[in-house]
């Protein structure tokens, strides 16, 4: 989980960041409530504006997919709960938001995360540099589709409306 405070154009700042970790020895439902008591500990400290979540899709490695699945959808639940919004990123977009590549590996997250925060090392392990390039995506791409959303909400042509056609 990471924490980054800042505005599109202006430097972010490091908040904090951490991992929860759970043993694979315990039961998968005691293992989701671990989770859910270190998200919303993390949520009553820190109280952030939005909450971004990793997009779990398919991909070749299929063995992490239903436990990342599982914690994101906690993390959903509990920011939720607390009418946070709540956006969802691709790995690929995070990756691309902050080093102009949707292929990078985690070595080169990494290296811009340290960049991007003025940090003197890149965060360890890959897994906090991860869930910060996840907070920095959203500042940059997803409050900016925040503001979007609300103007043309304003306007009264929602993003979401199915446009119409006059009969002829």
């Amino acid at each position: 989980m990471g924490v980054v405070e800042g505005t599109v154009g202006r430097p972010l700042t490091l908040v904090d960041v951490n991992v929860l970790r759970t043993s694979a020895q315990v039961p998968v439902a005691q293992r989701l409530v671990t989770i859910e008591k270190g998200v919303e500990a993390w949520i009553e400290e820190h109280a952030p504006d939005a909450v971004a979540v990793e997009r779990v899709f398919a991909r070749s490695d299929s063995s992490t997919i239903m436990g990342t699945a599982q914690a994101s959808g906690i993390a959903l639940v509990v920011a939720a709960r607390r009418g946070l919004p709540v956006a969802l990123h691709t790995p690929s977009e995070v990756k691309a938001a902050v080093s102009g590549n949707g292929r990078a590996d985690k070595a080169q997250v990494g290296a811009m995360i340290t960049r991007i925060l003025r940090l003197d090392a890149p965060p360890k392990p890959a897994d906090a540099a991860d869930a910060l390039a996840l907070a920095i995506t959203h500042i940059w791409r997803g409050g900016a589709q925040a503001r979007i959303d609300a103007a043309l909400a304003a306007a009264g042509t929602g993003a979401n409306r199915t446009p119409t056609r006059s009969p002829r």
